[in-house]
């Protein structure tokens, strides 16, 4: 049996101290800061508790606290909250990304604002006024996550361009070098022209966009061959078309040779497997330089590669379109070919899918370019190995596949960027062609003639070492000794291939085939109540930092975990706030009840066999959804965590538990004793299964009614298996039933709450609860039937229970008619518009399963709404 064994500070109050309402403003920081500088967030490697670990994904430098952030780490602070409670020695470590692209962009623009660039300045001087940005105004969201609650270990927090993982990054670049994983290479590549780097893939955002489809003949008469672009300035540098070797339409013309139009140039006709014949005209245009699936063609067929743009999108191709950017070419070279007669058709508008810098929105060009590459190969493939012999587990599990069908098809990766903010490339280049790659303990090359390379490292390169460079690696540090693997990775299923990947790639590399967490729990997209994504164009964006203003952290956090289902996309909307801060302060105003009415935690338990039946029950439920909790916790599925707590704290303590005690705890007796130990040893456990969702509140309640430290390291509640008590569990069951059967009648009938009516009850004794009249009769607002009793209606409850009703003089019928005609109406126009949404084939494809199933939910109320409805207008006398 769990007690609360801390000693209780006396307060001469009998509220513990809680003011009359919960005010989160006045409670959440004065608690954070405590929290801070008692050291309960910081983790010790030297103890002998097991270890768990999570190291946070870093946010950019430049970002703020945005809601997926939000949801991010109110599910992260959740799990190190938990795993705290139930024993273990946990670092939930903090840091940020240094964010190449955006970072250099911000202070690129606060140079253009002086009439300056970052060429004015130099190289050294740029990078030394990014670092004073980042002292100045970086880090922004480091605030905004104490404010959320982030119970992360501050003494550890950690930058990717700090000197350890700068160490890390070098050690691991030389290493990998070496080893023939890293290599330096002309290829496609993603490429922005305003940014003017390569780019990741997920720094790449795709839309539909309308363009124009041109389909242009190339050569003549029978020998022609006919191909469709979506860019038709890039013909320029065509140098073949492709069939596929099977399309019996173009077998004569492969081997031989057309005049690519406005060129003069003849190029030849090869036949090439990843033709697609069944697409357009079968025949593909093959631009090696500028398209990454023709460059793969041009390399089969050893075919050239002429770049014919420079890094702004210009074209540099000599002739008439020299000087021109992409988009002011691709109508005049369209124009041209018009005048020749080589335009077979156009479609415009065209929708088709563009890639656009995710920075700046540009449109990225595919570009050959001499970069730096991971050799991927050995690395992928390890990292599915890891996966598929267990040592990686992905909640959920149908997510692997996802997993699967990247790591077993990855290509090689851009690792180096244009960039002057970031890990500077290794690597020295020497006046005769020397190529020397130098590790952090080594000397670079001096010389007249030596130089560094200029580019520098993805992003991604250095973000996929956190796991294990964060805890110290190369060296062999404590921290790395103890609290590596990692335990979980929390992080959105929108990012599984390329964060989670590169990690578990680098970590096996690195830890000798040891994997950098031991559970990846992936969740999805928070979206709004409709399951729409959120966009400043829809007008539905939400600023969590408004919420936690509004409505506090602990709405904020609970309104995000409920909604949290593994693997699926998270709706969220205001009014789910208002209700989640309403269930604060319910557990606020049932606590302060308790205080008042004398609930303890000091002493043993009572003997269950001392107990009443209410205490036995209540007591019973706590085991039942205490072993729920455990069990949703250990499957990642937070919203049935919330779901469950949220009903167990409303429902079964709040609206029954203590409704049923009043009677009892407003005397002085032995019975009224055992029950204040119960009710404060009932909250006492409550308020630990909810306080890794809702620290603040669940902090400010416990202290107050425990007198203890801090509840955040109070041992988890446990199941006592001898408190499992079916008999009373069948017992309130049953009372409940008569309760509620009652209360649901006088609904239907339109009585006031506080409107008493006369009843008789008979059976109670048939299901045990006769002794419970008295209680049932304050619950329901029934009276004892007097002489003149006349039975006007009849309800008959579980177990032969009925229950006979005088309503006489207490309902207006006319109006009660009246208005459950006008709920009728509206229970069917409910209906209606669920059914159409049910029935339209394209929302149910599209919509989230979530939200599916709550218009389900709505139809299946609506339909027992009119149901109960025809049965209330029945059941009303004439008149």
């Amino acid at each position: 049996m769990t007690d609360a064994t801390e000693t209780r500070t006396p307060d001469s109050r009998p509220t513990g101290g809680l003011s009359a309402q919960y005010q989160p403003g006045e409670v959440e920081q004065r608690r954070y800061e405590r929290w801070v500088s008692e050291g309960y967030f910081t983790a010790d490697p030297k103890s002998d508790k097991p270890p768990f670990t999570i190291v946070i994904p870093p946010p950019n430098v430049t970002g703020s606290l945005h809601v997926g952030h939000a949801l991010d780490h109110t599910i992260q602070d959740t799990l190190v909250r938990l795993k705290r409670m139930q024993g273990f020695e946990v670092l939930w470590l903090p840091g940020m990304d240094h964010a190449g692209i955006a970072t250099q962009n911000v202070v690129e623009r606060q140079l253009a604002a002086q009439q300056l660039s970052r060429h004015d300045l130099g190289r050294e001087a740029f990078v030394q006024r990014v670092w004073e940005w980042k002292a100045e105004s970086g880090g922004a969201i480091l605030g905004q996550m104490k404010r959320l609650g982030d119970s992360v270990d501050w003494s550890r927090e950690r930058f990717t361009m700090d000197e350890g993982l700068s160490r890390a990054v070098q050690t691991i670049f030389k290493r990998m070098y070496d080893d023939g994983l890293i290599y330096r290479a002309n290829r496609i590549i993603n490429w922005c022209p305003r940014c003017l780097t390569a780019l990741s893939d997920i720094e790449v955002e795709h839309s539909d966009d309308e363009g124009e489809l041109v389909s242009i003949r190339y050569g003549e008469g029978e020998n022609s061959i006919v191909v469709a672009t979506t860019r038709a300035e890039t013909m320029l540098g065509d140098t073949a078309v492709a069939v596929h070797p099977d399309d019996e339409r173009y077998k004569h013309l492969v081997g031989t040779e057309v005049e690519l139009p406005l060129t003069g140039r003849r190029i030849p006709i090869v036949a090439d497997e990843h033709v697609d014949p069944s697409f357009g005209t079968g025949a593909v245009k093959v631009t090696p330089a500028h398209d990454p699936n023709d460059f793969e063609i041009g390399q089969r067929h050893n075919l050239p590669s002429p770049a014919i743009m420079d890094e702004r999108a210009i074209i540099t191709v000599p002739g008439p379109f020299q000087g021109l950017d992409r988009y002011e070419a691709r109508p005049a070279i369209v124009a041209a070919l018009r005048e020749q007669g080589r335009i077979v058709a156009e479609k415009r508008p065209y929708v088709h899918s563009v890639g656009h810098c995710s920075r700046c929105k540009t449109t990225v060009e595919p570009r050959l370019s001499l970069q730096w590459f991971v050799s991927t190969g050995p690395l992928a493939k390890a990292a599915g190995d890891a996966v598929r012999d267990g040592r990686v587990k992905i909640e959920p599990a149908e997510l692997s596949k996802r997993y699967f069908a990247w790591v077993d098809n990855m290509h090689d990766w851009c690792i180096s960027r244009q960039l002057w903010w970031g890990h500077r490339i290794p690597v020295w280049y020497g006046p005769d062609g020397e190529i020397v790659c130098v590790g952090p303990d080594e000397q670079p090359p001096s010389g007249e003639g030596w130089r560094q390379d200029e580019d520098v490292l993805d992003t991604w390169f250095s973000s996929g070492l956190w796991p294990f460079s964060t805890l110290g690696w190369p060296e062999q540090t404590a921290d790395l000794e103890k609290f590596y693997p990692t335990s979980v990775l929390v992080t959105g299923y929108d990012i599984l291939f390329f964060w989670v990947a590169r990690m578990m790639m680098f970590g096996l590399y690195a830890m000798d085939g040891k994997q950098p967490f031991d559970v990846v729990n992936l969740h999805g997209m928070v979206r709004d109540q409709y399951g729409k994504k959120m966009s400043k164009s829809f007008g539905n964006v939400v600023d969590p930092l408004d919420w936690i203003d509004r409505y506090g952290a602990d709405a904020t956090r609970f309104t995000l975990a409920r909604g949290a289902n593994p693997g699926s996309d998270v709706p969220i909307s205001e009014e789910w706030c208002q209700g989640s801060r309403n269930f604060c302060n319910k557990l606020w105003n049932a606590t302060r009840f308790a205080l008042m009415n004398g609930a303890t935690v000091d002493g043993p338990l009572p003997d269950p066999a001392e107990l009443s039946a209410i205490d036995k029950w209540v007591l019973s439920r706590l085991q039942h959804v205490t072993a729920e909790v455990d069990g949703y916790f250990a499957a990642y599925e937070y919203a049935k965590v919330c779901d469950a707590l949220y009903h167990f704290a409303w429902d079964d303590v709040c609206d029954w538990y203590l409704e049923l005690s009043k009677p009892v705890l407003a005397s002085d007796t032995p019975e009224a004793a055992r029950s204040r130990r119960v009710l404060g040893h009932v909250l006492d456990q409550l308020l630990r299964l909810l306080h890794p969702v809702i620290p603040f509140v669940t902090e400010e309640l416990w202290i107050a009614l425990t007198g203890g430290e801090t509840v955040m390291t109070a041992a988890w509640p446990t199941v006592d298996q001898a408190l499992i008590d079916d008999a009373a569990e069948e017992e309130l069951a049953a009372l409940q039933k008569v309760v509620t059967e009652v209360r649901r009648f006088r609904s239907d009938q339109g009585l006031k709450p506080s409107q008493r009516v006369t009843a008789a009850l008979t059976g109670l004794g048939n299901v045990g609860i006769d002794t419970h009249e008295p209680l049932i009769r304050s619950l329901a607002r029934l009276d004892t039937p007097g002489d003149d009793f006349t039975t006007t209606a009849t309800l008959t409850v579980i177990g032969g229970i009925t229950v006979d009703l005088d309503t006489r003089g207490a309902i207006d019928v006319a109006a009660e008619r009246a208005r459950l005609e006008k709920d009728r109406a509206a229970a069917e126009k409910e209906a209606t518009q669920c059914r159409a949404k049910l029935g339209n084939e394209a929302f149910v494809g599209k919509a989230p399963e979530q939200v599916v199933a709550k218009i389900k939910d709505r139809l299946a109320a609506a339909e027992a709404d009119l149901v109960r409805i025809a049965a209330s207008l029945e059941a009303l006398p004439a008149g």
